[in-house]
Parts: C-alpha cells; sequence; structure tokens
C-alpha cells in the first residue's frame, strides 16, 4: 500500500472538509495517478469517499451549529433527484454548450466570491437556493463535478454565512455521492483493504478540516479559498477536454 497515495487522499479531506465539500471534485485526477482504471476503480472509489468525507465534514460543521437541518434536507432532496438527470443528458446534448455554460457561471461566481462585500451582509434568499440547487444538480451530474461545487458558493452569494453554507452544503451532497456510487457495485474493482485504510484517513481529514473552519477560520477567508480552488478545478477540467 502507497502512504503517499493515503497521505495524499488525507490533505486533499481536510481542504475539502474546510469547504464542506465530499473529496471527489480532487480524488479523481489524484487517484488517477495510481490506479489505471477510471470507470472500474477510481469513479466508485471517489464516490464512495465523496459521501463519506462529506458526511464527516457534516458532523464537524454541525459541532459548532452551522447545520440548518431544514434547509439541509430540503438541498439534499433536490440534488438526489436531479443529479441522474445531468447523467442521462451527456448522451444527448452537445457537450461543449453546456461547457459554455458552466465556465460562464464559475467566471460570475468566482468574481463574487472575491469581491469585497459591503454594510453587514445580504439577507438569506434561501428560495432562490433551493431552485437553482436543480439546475446546478442537473449541470453538475452532466459535467461529473458534484453538485456541491456550484452549491457551495450559490449558498454564499444568496446571503448564507459561509460557514454554514459549507455546512448545509455538505449535507446536501452526501446523499447523491451514495447513491451514484449504487450502480458500480456490480462492475466497481476495489482492494478493500487499501478502500477501507483510504475512507478512515479520509473521514478523519474530513472531520478535522470541517473543525478547522469552524473555529478558526474566518468567513472571508473560506470564500477566497473556495474562489481559488473553483478556478484551479475548472482549469483542470477544460485541460482534460
Amino acid at each position: 500500500m502507497s502512504w503517499i497515495l493515503v497521505g495524499g487522499l488525507f490533505v486533499l479531506a481536510v481542504v475539502s472538509g474546510m469547504l464542506g465539500l465530499g473529496v471527489a471534485f480532487a480524488a479523481v485526477p489524484f487517484l488517477s495517478l495510481f490506479l489505471p482504471d477510471l470507470v472500474h476503480q477510481v469513479q466508485p472509489l471517489s464516490l464512495l469517499l465523496n459521501g463519506v468525507t462529506a458526511l464527516f465534514a457534516v458532523f464537524g460543521f454541525a459541532q459548532s451549529g452551522h447545520v440548518d437541518w431544514r434547509k439541509a434536507l430540503g438541498l439534499a432532496l433536490v440534488t438526489t433527484l436531479f443529479a441522474p438527470l445531468g447523467a442521462w443528458l451527456v448522451q444527448r446534448v452537445q457537450v461543449e454548450w453546456v461547457w459554455w455554460i458552466y465556465l460562464a457561471a464559475v467566471i460570475y461566481l468566482a468574481f463574487n466570491l472575491f469581491r469585497p462585500v459591503r454594510g453587514v451582509g445580504a439577507r438569506e434568499n434561501f428560495p432562490l437556493a433551493l431552485a437553482l440547487a436543480a439546475p446546478i444538480s442537473v449541470l453538475s451530474g452532466f459535467l461529473g463535478v458534484g453538485p456541491g461545487f456550484l452549491l457551495m458558493p450559490t449558498l454564499i452569494l444568496t446571503g448564507h454565512n459561509p460557514k454554514q453554507a459549507a455546512g448545509i452544503n455538505a449535507f446536501a451532497v452526501t446523499p447523491p455521492s451514495f447513491s451514484s456510487f449504487l450502480p458500480h457495485l456490480g462492475t466497481a474493482r476495489l482492494d478493500l483493504g487499501l478502500t477501507v485504510t483510504l475512507l478512515l484517513f479520509g473521514a478523519l481529514g474530513s472531520y478535522l478540516g470541517s473543525r478547522l473552519s469552524s473555529l478558526y477560520i474566518p468567513p472571508t477567508r473560506i470564500k477566497q479559498i473556495f474562489g481559488v480552488l473553483i478556478v484551479l478545478v475548472t482549469l483542470y477540467k477544460i485541460s482534460q477536454l
């Protein structure tokens, strides 16, 4: 077993936990460096890791009271229902058009995440976030980036405190991660020892990241970290086209 693999995944889990994300956005390219089969090894393992790391991020943010359970349950229902539509559409729609929409959304979100906030902050507009969660879930399912990656900044820009947004987001992406893993059960080729080890270190890293974010990182800094991350991941996605 490569401890470079385990250690790298742990670091990525800490970062994803700080932002209320599952680790799949970074785990897919990272695991591909060690595992040769994208479809039967990397993708199912990343989905399983995504669900576990998001779940343990929920635990970390909940300890500090940053999870609004009513909102989290509503978003989880929407993401779980609409994310599979993306997988269906990917076989029927021109990918280039969807990428242009995605890039426009990323540019808009990144710009607003870095823009200074005037006054005491905007009033929370959860109905708008809930309405946007449906197309976000479809788009993310189409591109394979996970709904939380676009849902997190959407929550921030609809007036939610970044720490509360991270807690809500972590819960919302947990069910679709596990439901997306289920179709892989019959074909996944996973090493049991490696899988269990990665899940344990991923859970620990995600929990530590969420506690660090809850207790020590200012909300404005969380916005900026996410702004940098969303640009980096988008550049990686473009390079894979």
